[in-house]
């Protein structure tokens, strides 16, 4: 029995350290973000971690010192990609945390306590999760899908019909800052037309700095390596990763599967490249000595 005890205050000891960890995270982004209703929520449930830790000590009857890596990973990630993403990233990993209370026997009286206490805070964090640069991730994501598609289809087709990979680079350089400053353009217009709270001018911005940032790393590999293959290749996996990237990133904000959506868009950016190498290869083949 004691050695089950023994593993109990172990158990204990790695909760402890956790609360005291996310007291300290929930506190700088307390002094981060902006509102008084956010700061006040995140500061509460700073104090109720705290709290948390306080129960926990009384078991253990020591004093932990927090994660500091932790503290520092989840506050840069909030402060770089917004809260609402760091946050949830960090949701997922304490709900394996509620798993393992559950598991703990019944002389730990204050599990339940703590329990609802975190459900408390997911309720309380929803309610300020609407930060403004999520209202623009619609136009983020149309403006990434386009680039992503287009200019692999145009690298692919142009990579076959040119033969030459600064001449591809060049010309794809071309395409997609017009296709950029296009896309900026429309979503203007749209969010002029049908007004939503958001700012037409960061809408445009946002879309358009998505796609030709897309463009200036898709066509990278053509200013690196001469060999085309080679240069479409590190192209495609440049697509992938960003595809991958990106699609975490929505999956976590948005409570959504990850795994469908990235072998989605996947398969549609290589099934337009390919179609876009055959029309190349057809285009050559026609014009080969024009070109």
């Amino acid at each position: 029995m004691k050695k089950g005890t023994d593993f109990d205050i172990r158990g204990v000891a790695v909760f402890q350290k956790s609360e005291i960890t996310e007291h300290y995270i929930y506190k700088n982004l307390a002094g981060r973000v902006r509102g008084l209703k956010s700061r006040r929520i995140l500061s509460q449930i700073a104090d109720d971690e705290m709290r948390h830790y306080n129960v926990w000590k009384t078991y253990t009857r020591r004093d932990v010192d927090p994660n500091r890596i932790r503290v520092w990973f989840f506050t840069f990630i909030s402060t770089l990609f917004g809260f609402t993403f760091g946050i949830k990233l960090m949701e997922n990993s304490e709900k394996r945390a509620h798993l393992l209370y559950s598991r703990f026997p019944g002389s730990f009286k204050e599990v339940n306590g703590i329990i609802r206490d975190e459900e408390e805070h997911e309720q309380a964090l929803q309610m300020i999760f609407d930060e403004e640069r999520l209202q623009y991730i619609g136009s983020v994501v149309f403006s990434l899908n386009n680039a992503l598609v287009e200019l692999m289809g145009v690298l692919a087709g142009l990579s076959f019909a040119l033969q030459n990979s600064r001449a591809v680079a060049l010309t794809a350089s071309i395409t997609g800052v017009a296709a950029a400053l296009s896309m900026g353009a429309s979503s203007y217009l749209a969010t002029t037309s049908v007004p939503e709270g958001k700012n037409p001018l960061f809408a445009a911005f946002s879309t358009g700095f998505a796609y030709i940032l897309t463009v200036l790393l898709l066509i990278a590999p053509y200013f690196i390596f001469n060999d085309l293959v080679r240069s479409f290749g590190a192209s495609l996996f440049v697509a992938i990763v960003i595809i991958g990237l990106f699609n975490y990133y929505i999956s976590v904000v948005r409570q959504l599967s990850f795994k469908s959506r990235f072998l989605e868009m996947v398969a549609l950016c290589s099934s337009v490249a390919a179609l876009s190498f055959l029309a190349g290869y057809l285009i050559r083949f026609a014009f080969g000595s024009i070109i």
